[in-house]
């Protein structure tokens, strides 16, 4: 009767051991996150990474194969920080392996999450835990959409592989430490030969919205006049700045503080062109329609009233961030120096029978005596007249070249916003 017993017992500890060896044979593997990776930076890391590349393609390698039907856009995002923006994107899964592309450029050092919901399943039905990840570009920020970029690492080639320098198009220029670490290298002005010269910059020019920018710092040790950049002088656009800080403490501090402008050729309806200056001088005489000055001249900083130094104040010996814009639809142009409106106008306020007054946008003037070799480091190609002065003439080390240090130079064909050019300057510092 024992022996009986002893055999019943060991069968069914037999049994129940088949029953837990087959019961664990059916559960199914979970899905986990193995490894997620652009190249070879971790995204996964405890830390999250600050150089993923603007076309990063990241790969996704989880515990056990996905379900490729499941791995679709409502169940994997990418977020952009600064807009909210859902980036698009290309998604493919082989077994384990889950590939996400951006369609399009990301933009440069700007902040972005990932975001796996559990929507993404197992081939065998399991869901996998949701998870996000973050993560920032490489570079200094710079808002997606550009349509010509130099960022000045090591060459003068444009980011977007479009502008790039003509074969023989460099003359004297260096590359040296930039203003912070993200930003890389900057361009080395001489003020006497630099120059950087840039084939068929009319395509730069002719569009209805623009906005350029850069960073400057200028050296006004023996160059007080500048050029920084241009297009054919007056016949495209060009940004020029004059510092008057020469100790003449007899003058009225309004004269003694500087200026800058941006010079536009403009398109007309019907076809033609006409040139207009976004003049900057940094005082409060004289400087909008309101108080005698030009037509259309709405706003106008008071730099004495904030730092006592004026323009000087801004662009002498330090970086600083310049951009310019031009609205076709509300006929505006702004300048924004370090993230804050410095000058506006509007040729809506123009006399109805100005040619500005019907401004559509931007256009390269062919007509003009200068060709269309888009330049850094003066107001136009070299191989060009002068026009009628020693200032614009290039061979004379003494005109008004371009002395010191240039950095992220961008042209969009749109309109930046406030909010974004305030964001470019803070994270550019």
């Amino acid at each position: 009767m024992k022996r009986k017993i002893l055999i019943l017992s060991v069968l069914m500890i037999m049994t129940a051991v088949v029953v837990i060896d087959s019961c664990k044979k059916n559960t199914p593997a979970p899905l986990d996150l193995g490894t997620l990776m652009v190249g070879t930076i971790d995204l996964n890391a405890a830390a999250a990474p600050t150089n993923v590349p603007v076309m990063p393609t990241i790969t996704a390698t989880f515990t056990t194969e996905v379900n490729a039907t499941t791995a679709i856009a409502s169940n994997i995002t990418l977020t952009e920080d600064y807009d909210a923006a859902s980036i698009p994107l290309t998604i493919a899964a082989v077994g384990k392996v889950v590939t996400i592309t951006p369609t399009a450029n990301l933009a440069n050092g700007a902040l972005y999450t990932l975001a796996v919901t559990a929507g993404l399943k197992a081939s065998n039905g399991e869901m996998l835990t949701a998870i996000n990840r973050s993560f920032t570009t490489v570079g200094s920020f710079l808002p997606k959409g550009v349509f010509a970029y130099w960022n000045f690492d090591g060459n003068a080639n444009d980011q977007t592989g479009i502008y790039n320098p003509s074969a023989n198009g460099i003359t004297a220029i260096s590359y040296v430490t930039g203003r912070n670490a993200a930003s890389g290298q900057a361009a080395s002005f001489n003020g006497t030969s630099s120059l950087i010269k840039i084939p068929n910059g009319d395509a730069l020019d002719n569009t209805s919205d623009f906005s350029l920018s850069f960073w400057m710092k200028s050296d006004t040790t023996a160059k007080k006049h500048q050029f920084v950049l241009g297009l054919g002088a007056a016949g495209g656009f060009q940004f020029e700045w004059d510092s008057h800080n020469d100790n003449n403490t007899s003058a009225p501090l309004e004269n003694r503080i500087g200026w800058c402008k941006f010079t536009v050729q403009y398109s007309l309806t019907g076809g033609t062109t006409a040139n207009e200056d976004l003049y900057f001088p940094g005082t409060a005489i004289n400087t909008t329609k309101d108080n005698g000055g030009w037509q259309g001249s709405t706003f106008s900083k008071n730099l004495i009233s904030n730092n006592g130094t004026g323009v000087d104040g801004l662009l002498v010996q330090k970086w600083a961030h310049v951009v310019c814009t031009y609205d076709h639809t509300t006929k505006i142009g702004t300048m924004y120096i370090n993230g804050q409106e410095m000058k506006a106008q509007d040729f809506t306020l123009y006399p109805t029978t100005h040619p500005l007054y019907n401004a559509t946008g931007l256009k390269f003037s062919a007509s003009h005596p200068a060709n269309n070799t888009f330049v850094f480091g003066f107001i136009q190609d070299n191989v060009d007249p002068f026009l009628g002065g020693i200032d614009y003439d290039y061979t004379n080390a003494a005109a008004n070249h371009f002395k010191g240090l240039l950095d992220d130079v961008a042209i969009y064909h749109s309109v930046l916003t406030p909010a974004l050019i305030t964001l470019m300057y803070n994270s550019g510092l």
